[in-house]
């Protein structure tokens, strides 16, 4: 009798361990991994981690239901050339979602429209070939640069969305940039207040494109 009594407790405990662990993978498995990978928009610049776009984007999804985790990808004076070779990186933690915010840096240090959409177009391809959707983030830099190229760098990311068929947001920093109450004394980085609202416009197209609320 003894021996049949161990052999049921022993048998409860390994059937609540195995439970244990089948809910485990459950929910580790039904999380969305989302990379924001951008430059120093994204890592927050002059701000604490907690106060950045992609943290507050996570807290907020979590408000709603959403089970993901977004990580900051983000490294202050980035530019498109780094896309790939950074997104490699990220790719190991197989990630469901990529937001692809960089070449801000490239417009303002007047580098190549042209080279700038050869980089981006490489790093789509290369998420799309691992089964990642991309939301592209558009950017825009000021007009002092003159017309034709702040036309010409505005497009690209328009020209981008439709040649891969991608969601775009039309400009990452839409309310913020130009508004001195939301940036930091440079004009360029947003305070934590401007973070608030890139995490709100964010969110606007991130949300879709997440698995739908039991």
């Amino acid at each position: 009798m003894k021996k049949i009594k161990k052999f049921r407790q022993f048998f409860f405990r390994f059937a609540l361990l195995v439970l244990g662990l089948i809910s485990f993978s459950g929910i580790c498995f039904s999380q969305t991994l989302i990379v924001a990978l951008g430059d120093s928009l994204t890592e927050g610049f002059g701000v604490n981690k907690e106060e950045a776009y992609p943290f507050l984007l996570e807290k907020e999804l979590f408000i709603k239901g959403h089970s993901v985790k977004v990580v900051n990808a983000g490294i202050s004076g980035s530019t498109s050339a780094s896309a790939v070779s950074r997104l490699k990186w990220y790719i190991r933690s197989k990630p469901d979602i990529i937001i692809i915010a960089l070449g801000g840096n490239d417009g303002l240090r007047g580098l190549s429209v042209l080279h700038m959409k050869k980089n981006l177009s490489k790093a789509i391809e290369l998420a799309q070939s691992e089964k990642i959707q991309v939301l592209l983030s558009g950017m825009q830099i000021p007009l002092n640069y003159g017309k034709e190229y702040t036309e010409s760098f505005r497009k690209v990311f328009q020209e981008l969305a439709e040649l891969y068929k991608l969601p775009m947001i039309p400009f990452l920093l839409k309310d913020v940039g130009g508004f001195p109450t939301l940036n930091q004394p440079d004009g360029i980085h947003p305070n934590p207040e401007g973070h608030k609202i890139i995490a709100a416009t964010v969110l606007k197209y991130l949300e879709p494109l997440l698995p739908k609320i039991n």
